[in-house]
């Protein structure tokens, strides 16, 4: 189980991750609530010094856990030595895109891998699964996950094909 600070900043990559976290957090899915959550929402902010300047230098009592969520293994994130005991930050990486989850949904795990060397999984996604809108965007994921459960089984099985780095982790380990 991860270890969070009472305070937790999830940064994330972009709008599909963002309406992922707040249907989560929405649902009392995560183990970590809005209360908890810096400034109540999730924070779109990709570089360390900028997100130190913007929220770091407000003087915290405790100790903050950063979670990124984004679909990079090797994206940096950079915080001054100031910070080093007072900030933790835990990687969750949605890779090879956050498209996955949408291909899981639709039952075509292996069908993809049998082409992901030639296509991205968000082109998949367009040309095969016929997905026409900004698969991309909040509004989109919203409607497509609008069944929570759905979402949540296709989190769990993301990690079930899946095989990360040391030191990073799933969507499914921040689930209760």
């Amino acid at each position: 189980m991860i270890e969070l600070s009472p305070m937790v900043a999830v940064i994330c990559e972009g709008g599909a991750e963002t309406a992922i976290i707040d249907m989560l957090v929405d649902n009392d899915m995560l183990i970590f609530n809005r209360s908890q959550m810096l400034n109540e929402e999730v924070i779109r902010c990709r570089k360390g010094k900028e997100f130190e300047q913007r929220y770091l230098r407000k003087g915290f009592q405790s100790k903050i856990t950063v979670l990124r969520v984004l679909d990079s293994h090797s994206e940096g994130f950079k915080l001054s030595s100031a910070y080093k005991d007072k900030v933790d930050v835990i990687k969750v990486v949605t890779s090879p895109e956050i498209e996955m989850l949408l291909i899981l949904a639709e039952g075509k795990y292996d069908d993809y891998m049998k082409k992901a060397s030639s296509m991205s999984p968000s082109i998949f996604c367009k040309q095969v699964l016929k997905m026409k809108e900004s698969i991309k965007s909040q509004e989109y994921v919203r409607n497509y996950f609008s069944d929570i459960n759905m979402l949540i089984d296709t989190i769990r099985e993301y990690k079930r094909v899946k095989t990360l780095k040391k030191g990073e982790v799933y969507l499914a380990d921040l689930l209760k």
